[in-house]
């Protein structure tokens, strides 16, 4: 185990092969926050983040370290970290170039509009969530090496060596991936592909310490090295997935996995107090949103009105109940469905938005019209890095739910996603969790998921001042808000932007969700005196969000991995 180049917040032990990764000192480390002058990673992995940091010591950027650390979150943080997956990556280059690329899993081409609907024309969730016909087309390999071959220094193979010698020499399994193994144990193991993996040869779980190895997602690795995206799209890769498919009703074919591209977009911009936003656009929801509710924010001064405090909330809620309320009405996949998102990122639309806002009075979500948003999962992944140049990275990624539909790949090794319970099943139905999609993200042939995603970038005067992101489902945006703005508006370090107590409304349900600690009954009281609902207090302790994060101050860069979970911040 290292003891210097990073924070560790829980032990975390790797296998001794990772001993040729990190050898260079800390320039300082305080009790929550890493600070470094070279670089840093950090991710949901310490593991991965020291795979990142090693990337940047070999002569590695931003962008090569953030492809390797994805690469080592797919071994090494198996609920969300990915091949089998999508997501979205946001570059900030040193001269100001912003770069957005969607490698948002994709519906197959044999999809259709109502495939999860039973004789009874109402939807059969377990087909969207945990069978071969919830897996939508991958796209996280061909968007990590898109990404790796337009602003990456290093070669290919280079960058996934960490991730291949994880897999295939394994590494010492930390108490949280061990647990989430041995719950979810039942249900990976439906498949002998499943059993292989995570199951010990006596059909026991695994426990924390023991060496998890993964042979054939190290071959699949490898194949991905030597050959770049004809490594998985096409070749034995693609042989096996499409044979995954065909043996147990699943929709993807060969022509799906030729035809995927991830695709260059062009990124939200705003500003807000003279900061520049730059995030994530359709078919994720979470710049527009982010953005939206900035605008709609940022006549009032959040600052003066104190962090946590109820009039804070009560703003940051109403600007949340109208954004949402207009996420699943307006928002979908814009190469289908028009999508009017420089109207939705003005700010005059935000002051038509919130011209009835009362600032002592509750609206009610049932007079505020406008769509719902489908379900996201909370577990998804966010990493962020940073170099001495100024080069940074904000990458989101995921299976949608822990780890994905629950299907291995057999033969290759890695897990599929459930990606396709992210569209609308049917316009206008509430699901289990009491939220309705409409016609904008409908299920259509080629067309990729809404999400709430939102790796976001802040910069002021041209410098990077905060690379931030989450997972978290329809938390994701709240959350991205809520750093944001005790970065901006409230002066915080990183550590306890990061740290503060989080709170969260999407417009239906009509209340207000909070962490356990953090908000006291007589800030409670004063939201329902303002006719807010009573808020609903989280059932789990682990909170809202897991907002990797990096900040800029003065010649240093600051690294922090959210306490809330397991993970870390490694830097030089």
């Amino acid at each position: 185990m290292y003891t210097t180049g990073f924070f560790i917040k829980r032990r975390q032990v790797s296998h001794c092969l990772i001993t040729l990764l990190l050898a260079l000192p800390l320039w300082g480390v305080g009790p929550d926050v890493l600070r470094a002058k070279s670089g840093i990673v950090t991710s949901r992995s310490m593991i991965a983040s020291e795979v990142g940091i090693s990337i940047m010591k070999r002569g590695g950027n931003a962008v090569d370290a953030a492809v390797a650390t994805a690469f080592a979150l797919a071994v090494t943080y198996p609920s969300a970290g990915n091949i089998g997956g999508g997501g979205f990556m946001l570059i900030r280059l040193a001269d100001g170039t912003i770069a957005v690329n969607d490698h948002r899993e994709i519906a197959p081409q044999k999809a259709t509009r109502d495939m999860y609907l039973g004789a009874d024309g109402e939807p059969v969730r377990d087909l969207s969530r945990s069978t071969h016909l919830a897996v939508g087309v991958p796209g996280s390999v061909a968007g990590l090496l898109d990404a790796l071959e337009k602003y990456g220094n290093l070669s290919r193979a280079m960058v996934l060596e960490p991730a291949i010698l994880l897999a295939r020499e394994g590494f010492l399994l930390p108490d949280d991936i061990a647990s989430q193994i041995k719950n979810r144990l039942a249900d990976l193991s439906r498949f002998p592909a499943g059993r292989e993996l995570f199951q010990k040869p006596d059909g026991s779980a695994y426990v924390a310490g023991d060496l998890f190895t993964q042979e054939n997602l190290a071959k699949t690795l490898k194949r991905i090295s030597q050959l770049g995206t004809a490594g998985f799209y096409e070749g034995l890769t693609a042989e096996l997935l499409v044979a995954e498919m065909e043996n147990h009703g699943g929709l993807i074919t060969h022509e799906d996995l030729k035809n995927y591209r991830s695709i260059w977009r062009e990124p939200i911009l705003g500003t807000y107090r003279g900061y520049e936003i730059a995030s994530m656009p359709p078919p994720s929801s979470g710049g527009v949103l982010l953005v939206m509710m900035l605008n709609m924010l940022e006549k009032f001064d959040l600052g003066g009105m104190g962090s946590g405090s109820p009039a804070l909330i009560h703003h940051m809620v109403e600007a949340e109940r109208r954004a949402y309320a207009d996420r699943a009405q307006h928002l979908g996949d814009p190469d289908f469905y028009p999508v009017p998102i420089e109207t939705l990122i003005s700010k005059e639309y935000a002051r038509f938005r919130f011209q009835d806002f009362q600032p002592g009075e509750a609206s009610r979500s049932e007079s505020i019209e406008a769509g719902q948003m489908p379900f996201e999962s909370p577990e998804t992944t966010h990493l962020s890095t940073m170099d001495a140049q100024g080069n940074a990275v904000a990458l989101t990624t995921t299976l949608n739910g822990g780890y994905g539909a629950r299907i291995v790949v057999e033969g290759a090794g890695f897990l599929l996603n459930n990606e396709m319970d992210d569209f609308s099943a049917k316009p206008n139905t509430m699901n289990m969790y009491q939220l309705i999609g409409r016609e904008a993200n409908s299920i259509a042939p080629g067309k990729r998921m809404l999400s709430s995603m939102t790796p976001t970038i802040i910069s002021n005067k041209g410098e990077v001042v905060l690379v931030t992101g989450s997972p978290g489902g329809s938390t994701i945006i709240t959350t991205v808000l809520q750093v944001v703005s005790n970065v901006i508006d409230h002066r915080m370090a990183l550590s306890d932007a990061v740290a503060h107590p989080r709170f969260h409304h999407q417009w239906l349900p009509d209340s207000i969700l909070v962490e356990k600690k953090g908000f006291s009954l007589d800030s409670i009281r004063a939201l329902q005196k303002m006719g807010h609902r009573k808020p609903r207090v989280m059932s789990y302790a682990r909170g809202l969000g897991d907002a990797n994060s990096i900040m800029r101050v003065d010649d240093q860069l600051h690294g922090i991995s959210d306490p809330r979970n397991a993970g870390g911040a490694a830097g030089y």
